[in-house]
């Protein structure tokens, strides 16, 4: 747990900034939809984007590492939800897979980030 504790903040988690690179992504994507979409699809995509890199800082300032450990599961999970939304947004026309595939990406390697960190947490817990 070494690099743990050169950590300042949660700001300089790459896996932090990696999920607010993904979330702003969806932001900009999501500025495209119809407008009747703001309160469907851009919100849920924009509520599930925003809600990875939250869940991080969030579990990363609990007092407990299982409690960060389950702030980061939660985040696993709108990340499925996020990746969910945007197939099903190329799905129904709202978006296309050029500007959306880009994004998959990213959404794959900050799934990889958070099951990495989920594990060296779990494995230092000992």
């Amino acid at each position: 747990m070494s690099n743990y504790n050169q950590i300042q903040s949660y700001r300089d988690l790459r896996v932090w900034q990696k999920g607010m690179d993904v979330a702003e992504s969806c932001y900009v994507i999501t500025r495209e939809f119809p407008k009747q979409e703001m309160y469907g699809m851009t919100a849920q995509i924009t509520r599930a984007a925003a809600s990875i890199p939250a869940n991080i800082a969030e579990g990363y300032g609990r007092e407990y590492r299982g409690e960060y450990v389950q702030f980061l599961r939660i985040a696993q999970g709108s990340l499925k939800e996020l990746e969910t939304h945007l197939f099903l947004s190329v799905r129904v026309k709202l978006a296309n897979s050029v500007a959306v595939n880009p994004i998959l990406g990213e959404c794959e390697a900050l799934g990889r980030m958070l099951r990495s960190l989920i594990r060296s947490l779990l494995d230092n817990s000992s």
